[in-house]
């Protein structure tokens, strides 16, 4: 439990930093945690005799991310968008001269790391530049919508959970600790909403709902493809939490949602 609490401690410092530290420490710290994550990815499914192609693969969900940011950050005009093209064909030429038995497997689990891994990460980024210039305040209170999340499931759950969610992927979530959760999230979001009032108060508790649903999606999911291969985490990079999959769970489904929200309707 110590080590869980310095690690969990050290890893809020360090997201906080990432996000607050301006946009091309944002930009650089993403890009990077996406591409662990998706190097992660592979090495869970790679124990079931599936061969992505890692090394394509990270090329793709780079040119993805570096595309994106260079846009955001104003570097070059929109023609750099086209940039993972390249890659994407890439990885099939690549797997022409391979020699496996499966190679259209191969292919799909490659797209589906990036799919899952890194596109997420991407919309997440983009968060902070749906005003045009990097504003931090959008990814910053992501993250602390989804903190409150995972902390009142955690505390609610632990103390009245009786009502098992899905006892088949995660024995011990309950819909007390759900419920608990929700209105931890939507607190957070309406005092985020008397510091940032850009944003009305209905759409702070919209996009806390967005991110405690979804975000508990997700955490299922990774328990789903962590049971698909019989391990108790997808890593070992965070001392006491597992991986990084295990800490972006939550983000992997709701951040896309979350961005669509505010794109289309804030």
């Amino acid at each position: 439990m110590k080590t869980r609490a310095i690690t969990g401690f050290f890893f809020v410092l360090v997201m906080l930093a990432s996000v607050l530290s301006g946009a091309y420490a944002f930009s650089i710290f993403f890009i990077v945690l996406s591409l662990f994550s998706l190097t992660e990815f592979y090495g869970l499914i790679g124990r079931e005799k599936a061969r992505p192609d890692r090394m394509g693969g990270i090329l793709l969900g780079g040119a993805i991310f570096l595309a994106f940011a260079a846009f955001n950050l104003h570097l070059v005009r929109s023609f750099i968008l086209l940039l993972p093209i390249p890659f994407l064909a890439f990885i099939y030429i690549r797997e022409l001269y391979q020699k496996n038995e499966q190679p259209f497997y191969n292919i799909s689990l490659t797209f589906l790391g990036v799919i899952y891994a890194v596109v997420p990460f991407v919309f997440f980024f983009n968060l902070g530049f749906l005003g045009g210039d990097y504003q931090y305040y959008l990814p910053m209170s992501f993250l602390f919508m989804l903190w409150a999340n995972d902390t009142g499931a955690y505390l609610v759950g632990m103390k009245l959970g009786k009502t098992k969610l899905f006892e088949r992927h995660s024995p011990k979530k309950t819909w007390e600790g759900f419920i608990g959760g929700v209105l931890l999230s939507i607190v957070v979001g309406l005092i985020l909403h008397q510091y940032y009032p850009n944003l009305s108060g209905w759409k702070w508790c919209t996009i806390a709902v967005i991110i405690s649903v979804f975000g508990t999606w997700g955490d299922l999911t990774e328990s789903m493809l962590k049971r698909s291969f019989q391990v108790k985490d997808s890593g070992s990079l965070l001392p006491g939490h597992g991986g990084l999959l295990d800490r972006f769970d939550g983000l992997l489904l709701a951040a896309p949602l979350v961005y669509c929200f505010l794109r289309w309707v804030a």
